[in-house]
């Protein structure tokens, strides 16, 4: 042994390397060269940003705002931030960092809970499905406006119905009126007792008059948004045929994925300083348009005027809990994905507030210009906000598109909206498949890291097959059915597992200490840094089990037409195959594993000797660390040689003490 060697055994503590320091000379290239990592700390924020900042802030917020009491919601709504999204959202970037494993194998620190992860993994499948069908919406959409006049305007196209409510305007406008038989018949001839009838007074005097089918009257977006775009029929019984437009729209969105991920976060590292920055420019623009609207203030305080007595009600906290759970793309892997290829070093706390306080404002900023378009379209329309406004598809698909019809150079609005809305969807979609094919990689990482390109390929082509069913005369109904089946119960669920798994099988003592090893002491030891294990052993999991059991007991079907049985079976199949892993693994690790029921368990709910981060040198530190600290890692200090990174020599080296393992002999 060199003297070097015999002056550092002699020592006997380790002198770790400062986090903060390690994070800002972080060396040139890949830390983990055979996984990869972000070119750089703004790509996994903004990758972050551009994950959890999606369709819902635009389109569900604000109508949830407007319903909740107006600014009284954002009352709940921090407060549900505080309690039931952070907590999570910091969870989850710090197990993956930690481990640089996607959420399946990150379980090796609770090997029972692998389920867990395997559900995660379900659910991002049937979501990415059918959210790329969303996204081929507003392709379809980013084509149609590039147009002179906008084809949801006026009712004298092949899918207009005769109960379009502009006939009835157009009708009045040539002096005439809609009879009883839905016709138009100009007023200089009816007879006298037709006049009476309809309160109508010579010459043109229309004030009294009733149209008799007003109650029936679509307006023309949605006519073209059901007969247009997706041709619907009545019920997910009649399949009907691809509607051959959105089967191509959706062929460019599934391109469009693979050519950003063909590299994994390489690639889509890179593309999300267009994607994730780009809305941000749009509801910018938007918002200064907006406001210099007529109407757009009465828009803006039917947004933002407070209900205080709204607080009272169980509903409101209800729906601020689960709006900031989705928001943040909590458990659905992603985030656990993404963090796993950061450097060890980095600061993944700062990350946590930077990106969940960005995520609420964005969602409170387009409520501003959703709100300002909406009070223009009411004013415009001669409603109340109240009348006009909408959610979810009707607001992105109907309301919206009806309001932008109104503005000057229409065109354009049309196209800076659903070209935001392209990517915004496009953001999660990165991430949803990144997820997928990080956990097939995972799995097999020997045969499969040089191949993920491939694998990415394959389920980019299987998620076009699949999703064919979504572009059917049918389609819309199979979106409804993943959208409100594949991402409901399960969720909360696994988010619930998160917290007990963490907090009470690993230990919340010893996730501290692997924060520690991460971003250093300094945050760590910092008195209100209780505050998270606290929410995670606690707080967090009684929340969010509420919101499960509340849901469960208000659970309602989608709408797919006519009630079929079969539909609704898919659906809770849907449910269960993404959450019967999880005592699927609980039985297959107890099954595994050999001993008494007590030494059995003990090894189901320990650390694999594979646990604990991805390179040695940051074993080492780990190692240390837990040590002094007073508690253990968890795996085994040297990885087995086939789970070993080649990586230039450590900045750190650890030397055991007696009696420890890979202690030298000399």
């Amino acid at each position: 042994m060199s003297e070097a060697d015999k002056q550092s055994f002699q020592n006997s503590n380790l002198h770790l390397v400062d986090a903060d320091k390690s994070s800002k000379d972080e060396p040139e290239g890949d830390e983990n060269p055979e996984r990869g990592n972000w070119g750089s700390q703004v790509e996994f924020i903004l990758s972050c940003v551009g994950y959890a900042v999606g369709l819902g802030n635009v389109w569900r917020f604000p109508y949830l705002c407007y319903r909740n009491g107006g600014g009284a919601f954002l009352i709940p709504y921090s407060i549900m931030l505080a309690f039931a999204g952070l907590p999570i959202f910091f969870l989850e970037l710090s197990f993956g960092q930690y481990s640089s494993r996607g959420p399946i194998e990150v379980w090796n620190a609770v090997p029972m809970m692998k389920g867990v992860g395997i559900g995660m993994m379900c659910v991002s499948a049937y979501v990415g499905i059918s959210y790329n069908v969303i996204i081929t919406y507003a392709i379809y959409y980013t084509f149609a406006s590039f147009t002179k006049t906008l084809p949801w305007i006026g009712c004298d196209h092949d899918w207009n119905t005769d109960l379009c409510s502009t006939l009835a305007e157009d009708c009045l406008s040539k002096n005439g009126i809609i009879n009883d038989t839905n016709h138009c018949v100009y007023i200089s001839n009816l007879t006298e007792s037709e006049l009476s009838y309809y309160n109508v007074s010579l010459p043109d005097n229309t004030e009294l008059y009733t149209d008799p089918f007003e109650d029936q009257r679509v307006r023309p977006s949605e006519e073209y948004w059901l007969h247009g775009v997706l041709q619907r029929t009545d019920s997910i019984t009649e399949t009907g045929s691809i509607v051959w437009q959105l089967a191509l729209c959706l062929l460019l969105a599934w391109i469009i994925i693979f050519c950003c991920l063909f590299k994994g976060v390489k690639s889509s590292g890179k593309v999300v300083y267009f994607t994730a920055t780009f809305p941000y420019v749009v509801l910018l623009i938007l918002l200064i348009r907006g406001v210099t609207l007529p109407g757009s203030e009465d828009g803006i305080k039917f947004f933002i005027t407070p209900v205080w007595a709204t607080l009272s009600e169980p509903q409101v906290w209800l729906d601020a809990a689960v709006q900031i759970f989705y928001s943040l793309s909590a458990s659905w892997g992603g985030l656990i994905t993404l963090s796993s290829y950061n450097r060890f070093h980095n600061n993944c706390y700062r990350d946590s507030l930077i990106v969940a306080l960005l995520n609420c404002c964005t969602s409170v900023f387009a409520g501003f210009v959703i709100f300002s378009i909406i009070g223009f379209m009411a004013h415009e329309l001669g409603k109340p906000v109240g009348e006009v406004v909408d959610q979810g598809f009707g607001l992105a698909f109907i309301a919206y598109p009806e309001a932008v019809a109104l503005l000057p150079v229409s065109p354009l609005w049309s196209f800076l909206f659903f070209f935001m809305l392209i990517t915004l969807g496009l953001d999660s979609q990165f991430t949803i498949m990144e997820t997928v094919s990080t956990a097939i990689v995972d799995a097999f990482p020997n045969q499969l890291t040089k191949r993920k390109t491939f694998i990415v390929l394959l389920m980019c082509i299987a998620g076009y097959l699949l999703g064919l069913t979504c572009v059917t005369q049918a389609g819309f109904y199979w979106v409804e059915l993943l959208d409100s089946y594949a991402a409901s119960f399960a969720l909360l669920l696994f988010a619930v597992c998160e917290c007990i798994s963490i907090g009470w099988i690993y230990g919340v003592k010893r996730f501290q200490n692997d924060i520690r090893t991460m971003i250093g002491s300094s945050y760590v030891d910092f008195p209100l840094f209780m505050w998270w294990p606290l929410n995670w052993c606690a707080i967090t999991p009684g929340i969010l089990t509420f919101v499960l059991m509340f849901n469960w007991i208000n659970w309602d079907e989608p709408d797919v037409g006519e009630q079929a049985v079969w539909a609704s079976a898919i659906g809770w199949c849907i449910i269960i195959s993404s959450i019967m892993w999880i005592p699927i693994m609980w039985g297959y690790e107890f099954v595994k594993n050999d001993g008494g029921l007590a030494e059995r368990w003990y090894k189901m709910s320990s650390p694999t000797e594979v646990w604990g981060p991805a390179l040695q040198k940051f074993r080492n530190e780990s190692w240390e660390m837990h040590r002094r600290k007073g508690t253990t890692m968890g795996g085994k200090l040297k990885l087995p040689e086939r789970n070993h990174v080649a990586t230039k020599e450590p900045a750190v080296r650890y030397i055991a003490k007696p009696g420890e393992e890979g202690y030298p002999n000399i």
